[in-house]
């Protein structure tokens, strides 16, 4: 029974890691812009169906892919962050929200034009591989894809400490005012964490195809999903998103096994109400001055 439980923890924590860089992009976002992308689940389904054409079309792994798909959704956001959503930077929420809510339903419409309304799997030549560890057995797509997204997210905190684009960025979301001050191009700066965070998304996109057919009325599934996680790790912390996403792949396995694949999402939104009860600014986030 207790490896029955640690197969079950185990595959929690892998998946966790995927949900914690989706999340992470819309941390980003959120910690240096300000704004909310209410769009963020339909770029990751999009991110899922690109790299689902790249493995049929040309037998390009999701894990090679992923590469490429993030650069094209770093440039997608920052020419984005540009010519159409820099224009509503400091507008009421509520245009905000139409504007990113108006993107989401082109995106899926978009797919369901293009794709159709069924799913679509990779089907992966190693899909139905494990590793046995001890008592475990571990699917091999699901470690691939963590220690991916492990890789990825690592790369993104080392980017923010210690490189100089990294510095300005995190100045600018310390201190707006005093960045542009001391000379920082505050519209660059907010335009290249746009496309950062949307290269998060297509890179947990791409590995998502690995675990999870393509659909497109995930969209809204996975924005809400993100959002779950960003509340529960404290809007605008990176380390708080993937802390969550941790906990939340967790508890999802949990309550699949215990109940019923079905309440998965009573879990994650019992654990969403728990944390705001508990700790309204999130597990690592900073109370409100």
């Amino acid at each position: 029974m207790l490896a029955i439980w640690l197969n079950v923890v185990v595959q929690g924590i892998l998946t966790g890691l995927l949900y914690g860089l989706m999340a992470l992009g819309l941390s980003v976002i959120f910690g240096v812009v300000r704004l909310v992308n209410f769009a963020h689940g339909e770029f990751a389904v999009v991110a899922m169906y690109a790299a689902f054409v790249l493995f049929r079309a040309f037998g390009v792994d999701p894990l090679l892919s992923m590469v490429p798909i993030a650069l094209a959704f770093f440039v997608i956001g920052f020419a984005l962050q540009r010519t159409l959503i820099n224009a509503f930077v400091g507008r009421p929420d509520h245009e905000q929200f139409i504007l990113l809510v108006g993107l989401a339903i082109v995106l899926v419409n978009a797919v369901l034009i293009v794709f159709g309304p069924d799913a679509q799997p990779a089907n992966l030549p190693y899909a139905f591989d494990s590793y046995m560890i001890g008592p475990l057995f571990i699917d091999k797509v699901r470690v691939y894809a963590a220690v991916a997204a492990l890789a990825v997210c690592a790369a993104l905190f080392g980017f923010f400490r210690f490189t100089r684009t990294g510095t300005a960025i995190r100045a600018c979301a310390d201190k707006l005012v005093g960045a542009a001050v001391i000379g920082l191009d505050v519209r660059k700066l907010y335009a290249i964490t746009f496309g950062i965070g949307l290269a998060c998304v297509g890179a947990a996109g791409a590995l998502m195809i690995m675990i999870s057919d393509a659909v497109p009325s995930l969209g809204p599934a996975y924005t809400l999903l993100a959002f779950t996680i960003v509340i529960i790790g404290g809007l605008g912390s990176m380390a708080g998103a993937l802390v969550a996403g941790l906990l939340i792949g967790v508890s999802e396995a949990l309550a699949g096994f215990l109940i019923a694949p079905s309440m998965k999402s009573m879990f994650s939104f019992a654990l969403l109400v728990a944390v705001l009860v508990l700790r309204p600014q999130g597990l690592l986030g900073k109370k409100p001055a």
